[in-house]
């Protein structure tokens, strides 16, 4: 280690102190509503609330390609959730989902309507209610689900850890972007080999595993996640590049990926979604 600190926690730690970095502003110790804000709604079933985060991502990407195989049923309003400003702390926001995260849907085909937040849940909650996007048979499945649930354990390494020290934090630190960045390498190194050995993460076939890692990995390998492809190297990681361009390839995905996406290029974005008619021409 070459810096330093003087720093010693206290006894008890309290939020006296303004911490810095990007989302200050917004983060407290506390949660529940901050102010009463509804939510708008639409007419389809389901109701999405979210932003084009690779979470959000999540959520999009899986309503296009059931809409994609056919499952009409399926159809969705997209709702911007505009995170910087706090949209995740009004009321009704918070009656879907009281940890203020995006993404959170609302399926209103239930009776009564069904709330549905954490990312994963939204994937298998979707795949089961269509039977679509994850195997029957009981091994596949489990194998699909396996990677499902090790991309909710060790995303936060990435985003909150890496992604946070490495892009955010008001300064860079030795110590996190060092540790953290050697977590993110032994993940890429964990689906490289996996990707090896297999086409997609769950097996031979296309699923909830695949449609919750690729917004994370997938784009951290093809240099769209906190610019920092040339820091970790990732071309070094060539199975999980060959599996990210499969991914995008796919129609679905690339709608999916402009959903409530608000930055890049105009031709990459389509705030919200209320209709197929909404993607661009081509």
């Amino acid at each position: 280690m070459s810096e330093s600190s003087s720093y010693v926690p206290p006894r008890v730690w309290n939020p006296a102190t303004e911490s810095g970095g990007r989302f200050a502003s917004i983060n407290r110790p506390t949660a529940g509503a901050r102010e009463t804000k509804e939510l708008p709604t639409g007419e389809h079933p389901f109701q999405l609330y979210s932003l084009a985060t690779p979470n959000g991502v999540k959520a999009t990407v899986m309503f296009e390609e059931l809409l994609e195989a056919g499952h009409g049923d399926a159809e969705y309003d997209a709702w911007l959730i505009d995170i910087s400003s706090g949209d995740q702390f009004g009321s009704g926001f918070v009656a879907i989902n009281p940890n203020s995260k995006i993404p959170a849907l609302l399926d209103r085909s239930e009776d009564p309507a069904v709330r549905v937040f954490e990312s994963g849940s939204i994937l298998l909650y979707l795949a089961e209610k269509f039977g679509a996007l994850l195997p029957r048979e009981r091994a596949a499945r489990t194998e699909s689900l396996n990677w499902l649930f090790w991309q909710m354990g060790s995303g936060p390494y990435l985003g909150g850890g890496f992604g946070h020290f490495y892009a955010y934090a008001p300064e860079k630190l030795e110590y996190p972007i060092d540790r953290f960045a050697m977590e993110t390498k032994r993940q890429l190194d964990v689906l490289d080999q996996r990707l090896a050995v297999s086409e997609y993460l769950g097996g031979s076939e296309y699923s909830i595993a695949d449609i919750a890692n690729w917004p994370w990995y997938g784009a951290l390998v093809k240099g769209r996640l906190y610019d920092a492809g040339e820091f970790l190297a990732v071309h070094e990681y060539t199975h999980v590049i060959r599996w990210a361009d499969a991914i995008a390839a796919r129609p679905a995905a690339q709608r999916g990926r402009m959903v409530n996406r608000v930055w890049g290029d105009d031709a990459t974005q389509l705030r919200e979604r209320h209709s197929a008619d909404d993607f661009p021409a081509g």
